[in-house]
């Protein structure tokens, strides 16, 4: 498992007792407003918004708080005009990073993202310098506990998923994006409960980090992560669970 997919399950059974819960509160929101800009307010027809209101509920949003930013997005409230831009560049010991933001200020945010690589001993690159190393992906990642490789094989190959990959503690069930919504869907139906399910970006290489590298590596995305402008990152840095589980 990546650093980026490893943090994302931390962050996600951290859910809502995490301090930072208004904060993963304001991405969210975010993204269900340029979802609705983009597609339409209604997620029956727009994937995007129905994955973005999946993880809201998922965080226990108040329905009332994602339904005002459906209507910010369709125009029915007033609202902020969000930019999408992607950024790539290299953290600790040449790691490829991608880093998506959503920004009403393009200046602030390129100024964070630059101090964030810097201060990591990394560097923001040139477009496609690194984008080409990762596939976009569905992930859905289930607990041991939860279930086992057999049963999630036959379920979610059933359903049109990709390939299922063992972790340490988990079991990841890879999707083509078109496919991402009908897979969870069918391990809804099954019970199962899963520690994360998102549209992401998957690295095709693994670039191994260990020691003060690894370090930084956790200390970086915990930068990004606390960034308002900042709304996912994916890294290839094969990071030991050891220095997670320190955490």
């Amino acid at each position: 498992m990546s650093g980026h997919s490893k943090w994302s399950t931390i962050k996600h059974k951290k859910g809502a007792t995490d301090a930072k819960r208004g904060k993963l509160f304001t991405k969210l929101i975010k993204e269900i407003t340029v979802a609705a800009r983009m597609g339409g307010g209604d997620p029956e027809a727009n994937p995007r918004l129905r994955r973005a209101l999946s993880s809201a509920r998922s965080q226990n949003m108040p329905k009332d708080t994602f339904e005002r930013a459906i209507k910010k997005g369709t125009g029915e409230l007033e609202g902020v005009n969000y930019e999408e831009i992607l950024y790539e560049g290299y953290g600790p010991g040449g790691v490829a990073v991608l880093v998506e933001c959503l920004t009403d200020n393009r200046n602030r945010t390129i100024a964070e993202v630059r101090h964030a690589f810097g201060k990591a001993g990394g560097n923001v690159g040139t477009d496609g310098c690194v984008a080409w190393m990762f596939d976009k992906k569905g992930l859905i990642s289930v607990s041991k506990e939860e279930s086992d490789e057999e049963t999630l094989m036959e379920l979610a190959l059933d359903a049109g998923a990709e390939d299922i990959k063992e972790e340490t503690d988990s079991f990841d069930i890879i999707t083509e994006p078109s496919d991402f919504d009908v897979v969870k869907e069918a391990i809804d139906a099954a019970g199962i409960k899963y520690e994360l399910a998102e549209i992401t970006m998957i690295p095709q290489n693994l670039t191994k980090v260990e020691g003060k590298e690894a370090e930084q590596m956790i200390r970086f995305m915990e930068v990004l992560d606390d960034s308002d402008d900042v709304q996912k990152f994916y890294c290839n840095a094969d990071i030991p669970d050891e220095v997670f589980d320190s955490l």
